[in-house]
């Protein structure tokens, strides 16, 4: 009797090396550009804002930011942000019943904006103020 290989396992096993796939051929991958130092000469480095101090108001639904690049004023998710070159002042008083921060910017063109927070307690009211006012001194000391 001769002796038989022993049955194969499943399936068919790997093709012939002359059948075999080749390996895919992928585009090369993108590598994103360098970019340049800014210490070569012709480029110039792109603009940074100061850093500087900055004041922040915030309730449950409005918020007043005013930094380097301006103010910005957020009313119940919409935001609005105005630049120092295009706004002409900044005002800002408590409300009448005294338990808000009421901030207004007058644009450049006479349109005016308007933002009031809450404060809670009422004494932060008190803190804000002459926060506020170094603040706004810092980056309007004209007004």
């Amino acid at each position: 009797m001769t002796q038989q290989p022993p049955p194969p396992g499943p399936g068919f096993g790997p093709p012939p090396p002359q059948y075999a796939p080749a390996p895919p051929q992928y585009a090369p991958q993108y590598a994103p550009p360098v970019p340049p130092s800014y210490g070569q000469a012709g480029q110039v480095p792109p603009p940074q804002v100061p850093a500087g101090p900055d004041f922040l108001a915030v309730d449950k639904r409005n918020a007043v930011v005013v930094d380097a690049s301006g103010v910005a004023f957020e009313s119940s998710g919409q935001t609005i942000e105005f630049r120092w070159p295009e706004i002409r002042g900044v005002h800002y008083r408590a409300s009448p019943d005294g338990k808000a921060l009421m901030v207004a910017v007058v644009h450049m063109d006479g349109r005016f904006y308007e933002c009031v927070v809450e404060a809670k307690p009422r004494t932060r009211l008190q803190e804000w103020f002459p926060q506020l006012a170094w603040v706004l001194g810092h980056y309007r000391p004209m007004g």
